[in-house]
């Protein structure tokens, strides 16, 4: 596994965890389709169906994570939550969220959530 790879196991595995014990239910993980792939699917206390981009950065990275899921993302992300819902018969709200993973240099990690990033 390479190292960018692994910190990117890490960063979602980091934001599944945040995501629990903010009461939510992990439906899925790293799910993948002919669309694409979805890092995280859960679902919230209000019942509401979350596909999680999560977007890991370093300490030298410039720019903010969530200016990496631009408009063409965003599209494949929608392509590839309507095959989710499809696929598993799911009929609830849904909303796309962002996770920004920040690592330190010390390899700390950090999780910022956007809920409801774009539509």
């Amino acid at each position: 596994m390479t190292s960018a790879k692994a910190a990117g196991d890490r960063g979602e595995a980091l934001v599944a965890r945040y995501l629990q014990e903010a009461g939510y239910t992990l439906l899925d993980r790293q799910w993948r389709c002919r669309f694409g792939e979805l890092d995280l699917v859960a679902r919230s206390r209000e019942g509401i169906v979350c596909f999680v981009e999560v977007k890991l950065r370093g300490p030298k990275s410039i720019g903010l994570p969530r200016e990496a899921v631009d408009a063409r993302k965003q599209a494949r992300l929608r392509r590839t939550a309507e095959a989710y819902l499809g696929c598993y018969e799911l009929d609830a709200p849904a909303r796309f969220d962002v996770a920004e993973v920040y690592c330190a240099e010390n390899g700390a990690m950090r999780v910022e959530y956007l809920a409801g990033a774009f539509e």
